[in-house]
């Protein structure tokens, strides 16, 4: 089976109630300029045909520069803008489902929560887990207890494909993430909610590059 190659250094999550106002384009836009990897675009409320052309434009962005675009939980709207990948949650879509309607090369990821979730996974046919939450988040309502740095790096230990953390991640606290050998950290409030998204990437980029050399 072919996959694609990725970097999931640092991989933006977006939340349209976390831009202070401002236009998901734009704030996307300047956090891939500014050293975004991989993005994420999470609509729960969005209606479907909005979804969609909301996909279409944002990999207008991050097409060009390489970065993949990947859809939160709904595979349909994968296919109809030619996403690259999917990502599921636990209650969400069997990887294995997503992968035989996204095909070898979709890039598919899964949200485990706990030594448990992250054991079940393996074996399964996606690309990487989203391991978390690391740290307390009010940005997700239904992300459980927070599984701390231990927690993640005992989720780390059991998965057989590369890790992203995600829960509460910022520059202060990036780089004790990174220091127990995940491949990225994935964030929504440090670049969404960020004064500069282009200059919260670029700090995030810095501290994911000197943790990949240690």
């Amino acid at each position: 089976m072919s996959r694609r190659t990725f970097d999931l250094g640092v991989y933006l999550v977006t939340d349209r109630p976390a831009l202070m106002g401002r236009e998901l384009l734009d704030v996307v836009g300047r956090a891939v300029a500014g050293g975004a990897t991989m993005v994420q675009l999470r609509e729960k409320t969005a209606a479907t045909r909005e979804f969609v052309e909301l996909a279409r434009a944002v990999l207008g962005l991050t097409r060009p520069r390489g970065v993949p675009l990947i859809i939160n939980d709904r595979v349909d709207v994968a296919l109809a803008a030619g996403a690259d990948g999917v990502h599921v949650g636990q209650d969400d879509m069997h990887p294995a489902d997503v992968r035989a309607l996204l095909g070898a090369k979709a890039i598919i990821g899964l949200s485990v929560t706990g030594e448990a979730e992250a054991r079940a996974a393996r074996g399964m046919p996606m690309d990487y887990l989203g391991a978390g939450p690391v740290f307390a988040t009010a940005t997700k309502k239904d992300a459980g207890a927070p599984q701390g740095i231990p927690g993640l790096a005992a989720m780390l230990a059991l998965s057989e494909v590369p890790v992203v953390a995600i829960g509460a991640i910022k520059e202060a606290n990036a780089r004790e993430v990174m220091e127990t050998g995940v491949a990225g950290v994935a964030v929504v409030s440090a670049i969404c909610s960020a004064p500069d998204p282009h200059d919260a990437a670029t700090q995030l980029r810095r501290i994911v590059e000197a943790g990949r050399t240690r």
